[in-house]
């Protein structure tokens, strides 16, 4: 599967597409100057989807996931652990692929009924590219994005507030319509490379998401337009209308091969690598202290510790580095074999693992910590413990030993419900480990667990940032729009370390 699909778009679309971010800096209209008679002026549904799906892969070992505190690059060439956030990027190029999507897939030439899996998908991926935008910037267009062709170039701005209530209507929508689909038994899903065209699987994982984005507004659970408490409440004790994912086998997640679509690390990258990576402290050192079979699978004994006596069965050979470290000091100590590497054997591989996008251990995690908030009844304990073995299970650890794992004074679940929500929130950036892209970061940055490492390597003041600047071309060609948006939301900074409302 290739990473990116080269569309057969015409010019006329291309610059629409082009014009679909925040705004545009100029409304000539070149329509006939650009006509191409030799190419083509559709694109199949099943191409545009597979497309979508591609821009919706969250890849481990990226820089996400260095920011996320799971692995420190050693090397300045290759990356470093500074926080020095710019403007961040949108997702309108890929929302005006799944509008086209829609069209397409609606048309009368498509073969398809009005109602059809590639329009209940659009709006799943439209609720998650929005809401992936509004989580890295703050209040976005929405509501006036992506119409060029009636003349708004300068779009309004949404709130967050708005992002998240659209999403989950549209979230609620997909999940009826897939209903209906499967009733039907309508298998016309081609180009799905995720799931097969399986519908029953994207229903759960439209529902699991849903889940997610209601934990996300766990501080505006009071909220009488949201109903977050009610929502969530409503999913769980409606499993034959909200089905989820009920083992690791409904994860909704990317598969690898050997040739077209190759894991991120792998033979051929070993050696510009492989002595580059090692592994942070914020997510080694805490599996370390609690006695985690996961540390043995992941990462390298530290080779200054295997020197001095210890075996790589001991915990005490395991060290990862802190995010916040001068990268002159950790290359120094790196060199010296006084950090863990990643587990090379394991991830410089062509297969790898599976990377999750939308999975069943976060989903328990979820429940887990929405009955310790009183939204729901039910055992935290139960869902807390399902999430810790189903992470385990992944990486192929034996029923016993996960059993000695839980059964541990600082792993077994609290009764006080604080230390509880804790060991949720701690047990669930373990479970992140390389897969869903920003979620360690965001539920970090809501939570403050696991506690993030700061010092002269992630520079920011030695600060976490909250979020990205919106592009400089907002900057330039939507200043209006923008400017009260800064307003409103920021006191009239574009400012990295400002709180946007879903934190308030």
């Amino acid at each position: 599967m290739q990473r990116r699909i080269k569309m057969k778009l015409n010019k006329k679309l291309i610059i629409l597409l082009a014009a679909a971010g925040f705004s545009v800096s100029a409304c000539q209209n070149f329509e006939e100057l650009e006509k191409n008679p030799n190419k083509t002026t559709k694109s199949s549904p099943a191409l545009l989807l597979t497309s979508i799906e591609n821009d919706f892969y969250k890849g481990p070992w990226s820089d996400v996931q260095r920011w996320n505190q799971y692995w420190c690059s050693n090397y300045n060439y290759y990356a470093n652990q500074e926080y020095s956030w710019t403007g961040g990027s949108t997702n309108y190029l890929t929302l005006n692929d799944i509008k086209q999507m829609e069209l397409e897939a609606a048309s009368s030439g498509s073969g398809l009924p009005t109602k059809n899996a590639y329009s209940a998908l659009a709006k799943f991926f439209k609720a998650f590219f929005y809401i992936d935008m509004t989580m890295r910037l703050g209040d976005i267009p929405m509501d006036e994005a992506l119409r060029t062709s009636e003349g708004i170039f300068k779009p309004k701005y949404n709130t967050q507030k708005e992002v998240f209530l659209q999403s989950l209507t549209w979230l609620e929508e997909a999940n009826a319509d897939l209903a209906a689909l499967i009733i039907a038994n309508d298998k016309n899903l081609a180009g799905d490379f995720l799931l097969g065209g399986k519908l029953t699987g994207w229903q759960k994982a439209v529902n699991a998401f849903k889940l997610r984005l209601l934990i996300h507004l766990s501080k505006k659970e009071a909220d009488i337009d949201l109903k977050v408490k009610q929502r969530f409440a409503e999913t769980i004790a409606n499993p034959a209308k909200y089905p989820l994912p009920n083992s690791s086998e409904d994860n909704l997640q990317y598969v690898y091969n050997t040739t077209t679509n190759k894991y991120p690390l792998n033979p051929d990258n070993f050696g510009n690598t492989a002595t580059r990576n090692n592994m942070s402290a914020t997510y080694l050192n805490k599996l370390v202290s609690l006695k985690d079979p996961r540390t043995f699978i992941v990462a390298e004994p530290a080779p200054a510790k295997i020197a001095a006596g210890l075996t790589p069965a001991d915990f005490a050979a395991y060290v990862g580095a802190s995010s916040g470290e001068s990268l002159d000091d950790m290359s120094s100590k790196a060199n010296k074999g006084e950090y863990s590497f990643i587990r090379k054997d394991r991830y410089y591989q062509y297969l790898g693992e599976p990377c999750i996008q939308i999975g069943y251990i976060e989903l328990c995690f979820n429940i887990a910590e929405a009955i310790n908030r009183g939204w729901v009844n039910g055992n935290a304990a139960d869902s807390y413990n399902k999430g810790i073995r189903a992470s385990m299970q992944l990486y192929g650890i034996s029923t016993d030993a996960i059993n000695a794992y839980l059964a541990q004074p600082e792993v077994a679940y609290s009764s006080v419900a604080d230390v509880a929500l804790n060991q949720i929130l701690m047990q669930k950036y373990l479970g992140f480990f390389q897969n869903s892209g920003w979620e360690a970061y965001y539920n970090q940055r809501r939570t403050g667990v696991p506690t993030f490492l700061v010092g002269p390597g992630t520079a920011n003041s030695q600060r976490i940032p909250k979020r990205f600047l919106y592009p400089s071309s907002e900057h330039t060609n939507n200043t209006e729009n923008l400017t009260k948006a800064l307003q409103s939301q920021f006191g009239g900074k574009d400012d990295i370390n400002e709180l946007m409302w879903i934190l308030k």
